[in-house]
């Protein structure tokens, strides 16, 4: 039966090359008896002497020799096995999915992938729209980087917390609403809405609110993108319900306005999240360091300096 504890081989590679219990004991930082010890150990474990005395030397048997020549890989692949995880962006030819809505695609990921180009030119990158309902499957699913809105990061997540504001209302351009610098209840029942249902929770928390008045909203059309979203928004007399730097950010390229309106609502919260697996991997930790950057940089997210904070709810 060979020896379990892989400091007895290490104690006999030494062995082997000092020939001499005592000199071996002072490379080991061993007393000579607890060297002594383990000699005896390995010989009962192999069933061979390994070491003869001849004088003042230990002379190998033919057993020996034909482990030493197998010890000296075996015992280096155990110190890169336990040595800590190097890692040089440059050479990292992995392969990393990360999800998000459209709207983080159209002007966020472009940066990230210009800087994934530089640091890690040989890393690929799938990117794909998240889904509400994937939160509850994230153990499972191939998914390194989320990047999302929750009131909180859930149990069992990792996360950073990227930013916060307040949920408006969107309109087309000359909507009849349009001409109110602020929103009633009755306002916002007034008309049919148009909800968006990928990329993250962006307006169930308007619909508790309204559930607890017992007034559900009219949702005439659930759509994933928000360019379409938009799109169908400018030219029809639907509302629609997100974050306020996304209507501030979008009026820009869709004939659209936004209002703010009266009724008590949750902050919308956006966080980078991953799951606890991939926490202490040195590959995932620079990679949400230079997503999360990205994401801080961009003139078009949420994130912030002050609420930048790592979150656990196994820590």
């Amino acid at each position: 039966m060979l020896p379990a504890n892989l400091n007895l081989l290490r104690t006999l590679a030494v062995l082997l090359e000092e020939q001499h219990v005592t000199r071996a004991a002072e490379r080991l930082c061993l007393t000579q008896s607890a060297v002594s010890r383990q000699l005896l150990q390995l010989r009962q474990a192999l069933a061979d002497p390994l070491l003869v005395r001849d004088g003042n030397r230990l002379l190998p048997t033919p057993r020996a020799l034909a482990l030493q020549a197998q010890l000296r890989p075996l015992l280096q692949q155990c110190d890169a096995l336990f040595s800590p995880q190097q890692f040089d962006p440059q050479q990292w030819q992995g392969h990393v999915r990360m999800a998000s809505s459209d709207y983080a695609a159209h002007y966020i990921l472009p940066d990230i992938v210009s800087t994934l180009a530089g640091a890690a030119p040989q890393l690929q990158l799938t990117y794909q729209l998240w889904l509400p309902q994937q939160l509850s499957q994230l153990a499972d699913l191939p998914l390194e980087l989320v990047a999302t809105m929750l009131e909180a990061i859930p149990p069992g997540l990792e996360g950073l917390a990227l930013g916060e504001d307040e949920p408006v209302c969107v309109m087309r351009q000359d909507h009849p609403l349009a001409q109110q610098q602020r929103l009633t209840v009755d306002d916002l029942l007034a008309c049919e809405h148009l909800s968006l249902s990928g990329g993250g929770d962006k307006d169930s928390f308007v619909d508790l609110a309204l559930a607890e008045l017992g007034r559900p909203r009219r949702i005439r059309l659930h759509v994933p993108f928000f360019t379409s979203a938009l799109r169908i928004i400018s030219r029809s007399e639907l509302l629609l319900i997100i974050p306020e730097h996304i209507a501030r950010n979008m009026q820009a390229d869709y004939a659209i306005t936004y209002r703010p309106f009266d009724l008590p609502c949750p902050t919308h919260r956006y966080w980078l999240l991953w799951h606890p697996k991939y926490h202490d991997d040195v590959s995932h930790t620079w990679l949400r360091k230079v997503v999360f950057q990205c994401f801080e940089a961009s003139l078009y997210s949420m994130a912030s300096k002050s609420a930048a904070h790592k979150v656990s709810h196994d820590s």
